[in-house]
Order: structure tokens, then C-alpha cells, then sequence
């Protein structure tokens, strides 16, 4: 049988969808001698050793069996206190779905709203972690690009808001932003939660960065949709367990729902995955009652390799970019640049850094690159230097 016919027998979306341009750099550059790899969503520190201990005693204890669905209640519980701590108001285990790491959150709740030919609206850059399954599984992302001028993304709401057809199922925000460190304010979200109401569709947020919030009133947390709205109303967000506790490699992440849900989401859970490991949420238990001080000490970090990045790139006049108000990363445009992919593997071989391509974050993207900034500070800024040296000295494609 030919690769062409074995091609040909599998679904078109499968076939079809585009590989992920992070993915793209990431393998392109993965092995090369001396690179300083600033592609992927992640730190560079490993898992507190506080964490793992309570995974170890759980593999030791014998817990390796089938467990609940929905996530085991010490979990569930802790996510409550989490969240009843941060927010100063009371939330029930019973909103708390546990899935394998953010992205199952994301897929849990794609799977349970949006069917064939059904519609959810995403202001775009994004991350392409939505569009895609939306794609594989014959729904449609409409993306809505946000604008970028006077040094400053901005969210259009009348272009968000006529995106919404009958066929619109759900808008997608997620705040602050992977790829633009731009974050959503309490205003914004209101707007959201209104349109949503008054059109009857659902609010699917992803508020995985939300600890990561450089506010200017020492606030440990971003506004959030938990602020503005009911957790019994059309209301899904995920989050992950991967970036405040540097566990991204466990895989395991939560999904808050309204309660009457929660059969079709352990469902969908079944049918995907049978569940998440015990030992693994025994050792997210542990992150969630004991994790404070590092993620403090995780933000400060970040918050201190942003200023580092900002004050390089300000020095290229070739960059424009908006200095991120939350999560992670660096979006900025470099001037005459019109192939992001193609940029990016020449930075890879000619300067030893490794940036994500503009262009995989869909509509507005392109012209751009991301960075993320939390990594060794001493490596960020040998990284920033090369790039600068890079910049002076080359054009990009």
C-alpha cells in the first residue's frame, strides 16, 4: 500500500491540520550544540522536591489503581481551598473537574459544546492549542484579530462581538495571553460576560497564567472571569498544574465547570482517558496547601527577566512590542520581517537562539516572534545579547 493511499484513509482533518510552528522550531533546534532554547511555555526549574515526595509516597503506599473520574476528592478539595483563598468567597469540589494536564481541559470542554460545523470565536494571536482541536474535530475557530498599534493590543469588541452568528457556540479568551502577555481587565471581562449572556453562547476561558500578573497594586492574581461571573452559569476555564508549580511534565490539569456537568464531563474523561493517575494528584495536593512561596518566588523571576528582555529589545529599533502585563512571554514585531517560520530557523543556526514563529499563533501573528523569558537569568540574557548582535548584523527574511 502506497503512503499516499494510507494518507488518503484517514480523516481530512487529521491529514490536513498544520503542524505546530513551536513544535516546528523546537525539533529543528533540539539538538543542536550550545542553544539556548526559548521556544516552549515552560521554566527552567524542576518540580519542588516537596511535590514529588508526595508522588513517591503514593507509588509507595500502592496506589497505582483506576481511581475517580472527575479526580480524587482530596484534589477536588484542595482546588476548592485554592481558589476560596484567592478569591475570598466560597467554591465547592463539586466545580472541579481533574484532566491530564491543561490541554485535556481544553479538549473536555471543546468536545462538550462544539459539534460539526459549530462555531467558537477567538481573539487572535492565540495559542493554536484552541483552533486545532477545534479544526480536528470539525468545528470551526473563527479567529479575530486584535490590533496592534501605538504600541499597544487592543481588543475590538464590536469586531469580536459581530463574529457571533447562530452557529457561535462559545468565545475563547485567554487571559493574560499566550503569546502576548496581554491581560484582559475587569471591564473587558464584564463586556464578555454580557454579550455572552445576552447571546446565550459560552464563556470558555483559559486563565492557566493567571498567578503570572505584573499589576501595578501588588495583586497576586489577574482579573478573572471568577470575579465577574457565576461558576453555575455558561462558564468553562481551564488551568494546569504546569506553570506556577513547574510541573508541566505531569500532566495534569483541572477543569471548572457547573456542577450539573459533571456527568458528561466524566464521561468524556472515560472515553479519553480513564482518568489521571493517583500519585501524580497526590503530588498536585501537595503544590496547591504548600506551593505559595514558590510561586512567589516564580513571578519575581519572571517579573525581573521581563525587565531584562524589555531593555535589550528596547536598544533594537528594528523591534516593537508592548511590555507584558501577565504571563510569560515576549510577542514582538521586528520591522521588513514577512516569513516568521523561515527567521526563525535561521536565528536557530546563526545565533543559537531559539524563538517561536509568529505566524502559528494564527491571524496578526505573522511579522512577530515569542519568546519566553522564564529561564535561567544568566542564560536569558547570553540569549538577548546574541539576538541583539544577530539583529544588527543580519535581515530578516
Amino acid at each position: 500500500m502506497s503512503n499516499e493511499s494510507l494518507l488518503n484513509s484517514i480523516t481530512s482533518q487529521s491529514r490536513d491540520e498544520p503542524d505546530s510552528g513551536i513544535v516546528k522550531a523546537a525539533m529543528y533546534g533540539f539538538s543542536k550544540p550550545g542553544i539556548i532554547p526559548l521556544w516552549s511555555g515552560e521554566g527552567n526549574l524542576p518540580t519542588p522536591q516537596e511535590f514529588c515526595q508526595a508522588a513517591t509516597d503514593s507509588l509507595a503506599k500502592g496506589e497505582t489503581f483506576y481511581t475517580w473520574q472527575r479526580g480524587i476528592p482530596e484534589l477536588r478539595d484542595a482546588l476548592a481551598r485554592y481558589h476560596t483563598r484567592h478569591f475570598g468567597r466560597e467554591f465547592s469540589p463539586e466545580n472541579f473537574f481533574v484532566t491530564g494536564g491543561g490541554m485535556q481541559a481544553i479538549q473536555t470542554a471543546i468536545q462538550m459544546i462544539a459539534g460539526e460545523n459549530d462555531e467558537v470565536i477567538i481573539p487572535s494571536p492565540a495559542w493554536p492549542n484552541y483552533a486545532g482541536p477545534l479544526r480536528l474535530q470539525g468545528s470551526r475557530p473563527v479567529e479575530v484579530p486584535m490590533d496592534f498599534k501605538d504600541g499597544k493590543w487592543c481588543l475590538d469588541f464590536d469586531r469580536l462581538f459581530d463574529a457571533i452568528t447562530p452557529h457561535t457556540k462559545a468565545l475563547c479568551l485567554n487571559s493574560p495571553s499566550n503569546p502576548l502577555g496581554w491581560t484582559a481587565t475587569l471591564e473587558d471581562l464584564i463586556a464578555i460576560r454580557d454579550e455572552c449572556r445576552k447571546r446565550g453562547i459560552w464563556i470558555f476561558g483559559d486563565e492557566v497564567y493567571s498567578r503570572f500578573y505584573y499589576g501595578a497594586k501588588g495583586e497576586t492574581r489577574a482579573p478573572s472571569f471568577l470575579d465577574v461571573c457565576d461558576v453555575e452559569e455558561r462558564l468553562l476555564l481551564a488551568n494546569t498544574f504546569s506553570k506556577n508549580w513547574a510541573m508541566t511534565g505531569w500532566r495534569v490539569g483541572w477543569l471548572q465547570a457547573p456542577r450539573e456537568l459533571g456527568p458528561a464531563i466524566e464521561r468524556i474523561i472515560q472515553y479519553n482517558t480513564s482518568g489521571t493517575a493517583t500519585f501524580l494528584q497526590r503530588g498536585c495536593v501537595a503544590a496547591l496547601d504548600r506551593g505559595e512561596g514558590f510561586v512567589a518566588a516564580q513571578l519575581a523571576k519572571a517579573r525581573a527577566n521581563r525587565d531584562l528582555a524589555v531593555a535589550v529589545l528596547r536598544e533594537l529599533p528594528q523591534v516593537r512590542f508592548e511590555t507584558p502585563t501577565g504571563a510569560f512571554y515576549m510577542f514582538f514585531k521586528i520591522d521588513g520581517m514577512k516569513d516568521s517560520t523561515t527567521t526563525t530557523l535561521r536565528i536557530i543556526d546563526e545565533a543559537n537562539v531559539g524563538f517561536a514563529p509568529g505566524a502559528t499563533f494564527g491571524p496578526g501573528g505573522e511579522g512577530h516572534l515569542r519568546m519566553c523569558y522564564l529561564r535561567d537569568t544568566s542564560k536569558l540574557e547570553e540569549a538577548m545579547n546574541r539576538f541583539g548582535d544577530w539583529l544588527k548584523n543580519h535581515h530578516p527574511d
